[in-house]
């Protein structure tokens, strides 16, 4: 019987976790045996394997320079379970990946690329160490799988060799995201924001790549909206981003909120849900707020415009002025348009980007011929 193995570093909120859980629990009620391998214990998104019957575990990692008794473990549960396929997600979890294939060479492993045109610049050496390994060696994994096409344009322009890679789109559970009018008035109310006060929504990481001080720019020329910013990051980017709002006179109309799993009603209580991104592949947090009838501003960044089509707005990568701009620009649309155009956003949802979809092409790289 083929066997799944799904690796990824941690089970927290973020887009590639959500689309491993989404895959994990298709795969599931497919009847395939399909279970999941984190390095890191814990997370929130765990429950919802734990609920779908989805086996899953942890190698216990105990930080970034646990390393030799870390690869052991690793090892060990690889013969233990000895995995058909191997997919891994994201360039950590890919590069150990690939090391299965020295005690486990029958194993087919396939790599899941999450990203695009991320400037390395901005990291520690570790990443953009990282970064080049995973450049030289994806020719060695069976496939390679981009969750969006400027995904692959871009690993073409770096010089990867991909004539083994495939595109996949991410899958939206439109049944779980959807909009939801109690949520809205709940989170409105919490924050002592009125039905009539216009609210732009970030849901994101705190990441140099996100964007967010380009979104606080914007704001500062956007008189009387308001923002809700909603993630986690390393505490002293947030620190920064925080002394930034008070330097542009925002940060009385700017409330800063940790991820949660109550992301649906979210998005639900925003008026507009803004993509500031630098970089991306295909940005789960768009589709989403899409499935909930949300208008959304986004930069031109990976697979963003394309998804939003000609239900929202773009703006350049990088231009706070334009972003403004756009904001405004959905900031003076009557109720009953950005209701309208919130209703097509869901409908492109539910016809482009479904689970189902991602599971079925999903299987078909799964199963298929290759390396």
């Amino acid at each position: 019987m083929m066997r799944v193995l799904l690796l990824i570093r941690s089970l927290e909120i973020g887009g590639a976790e959500r689309q491993l859980v989404n895959l994990a629990r298709g795969l599931r009620e497919r009847g395939v045996d399909v279970s999941v391998l984190t390095f890191y214990p814990g997370g929130a998104l765990r429950v919802e394997l734990d609920a779908a019957g989805v086996p899953n575990g942890d190698l216990g990692k105990a930080g970034r320079w646990d390393v030799l008794p870390f690869l052991w473990r690793f090892a060990r549960h690889l013969r233990g379970s000895r995995p058909t396929v191997l997919y891994s997600f994201l360039p950590v979890a890919n590069l150990l990946a690939l090391l299965a294939r020295l005690f486990l060479p029958g194993t087919r492993v396939i790599w899941g690329m999450r990203a695009s045109g991320i400037d390395f610049r901005c990291y520690d050496r570790l990443a953009r160490l990282v970064d080049g390994l995973e450049r030289s060696l994806a020719r060695y994994c069976a496939r390679v799988v981009f969750n969006s096409r400027a995904g692959l344009a871009h690993a073409r322009q770096r010089g990867m060799f991909v004539g083994h890679a495939e595109v996949i789109g991410n899958g939206i559970d439109t049944g779980r995201f959807r909009f939801d009018p109690a949520a809205r008035a709940r989170w409105r109310a919490s924050w002592r924001i009125g039905e009539d006060d216009f609210v732009v929504g970030v849901v994101a990481r705190i990441d140099p790549m996100k964007g967010h001080a380009l979104l606080l720019d914007a704001l500062a020329s956007s008189r009387g909206t308001r923002m809700v910013c909603v993630g986690d990051g390393e505490p002293g980017l947030v620190q920064a981003l925080r002394a930034r709002a008070c330097e542009l006179g925002v940060d009385e109309r700017v409330c800063w909120l940790a991820a949660t799993l109550d992301i649906a009603g979210l998005y639900s209580a925003f008026d507009l849900v803004c993509l500031p991104s630098l970089s991306e592949g295909f940005p789960n947090v768009v589709a989403e707020a899409m499935s909930c009838e949300r208008v959304c501003v986004v930069t031109d960044v990976g697979d963003a415009a394309f998804l939003v089509g000609d239900t929202g707005l773009v703006a350049p990568a990088g231009d706070a002025a334009a972003l403004a701009g756009r904001i405004r620009d959905v900031a003076g649309m009557t109720a009953d348009r950005r209701a309208g155009l919130g209703r097509f956003a869901r409908q492109r949802v539910e016809d482009r980007f479904s689970v189902a979809a991602m599971v079925e092409h999903s299987a078909r790289v799964l199963f298929g011929g290759g390396r």
